[in-house]
């Protein structure tokens, strides 16, 4: 049986799209999701596990929930992480994770591409 490509594929594409997102900005999973023609909760599981070295070079903190939100099924000590990241590059989050003045704020990644993540059998 042929090992699966798609997935290595998929990770590379979120890594380079979430390098792309500008200081100041954040997009949303679904965002990148709909860009690639993928699933946003790929998108949040190659962030969920990126190891420490990708987690220190990549902004990853700039991606959050549809509603310009840090997702509630993070860990409190990493939410409370991405929240002071996000400030200190000027945005403001609320008590409850919702980034303030968010249309200010968001960053398009694109329309959505016509991409084949497995070839056909």
């Amino acid at each position: 049986m042929a090992k699966p490509t798609a997935f290595p594929r998929i990770r590379a594409e979120v890594i380079r799209l979430v390098g792309l997102i500008p200081p100041g900005r954040f997009t949303t999973y679904g965002s990148i999701a709909v860009h690639m023609n993928c699933n946003p909760r790929h998108v949040a599981y190659v962030l969920a596990r990126l190891d420490e070295t990708e987690a220190a070079a990549l902004p990853w903190h700039r991606v959050v929930a549809a509603d310009a939100r840090i997702s509630r099924s993070m860990e409190p000590e990493l939410a409370a992480q991405q929240k002071a990241l996000l400030e200190a590059e000027g945005m403001e989050v609320d008590s409850k994770g919702f980034i303030q003045d968010a249309d200010d704020h968001f960053h398009i990644v694109g329309i959505r591409r016509d991409i084949r993540w497995s070839l056909p059998d």
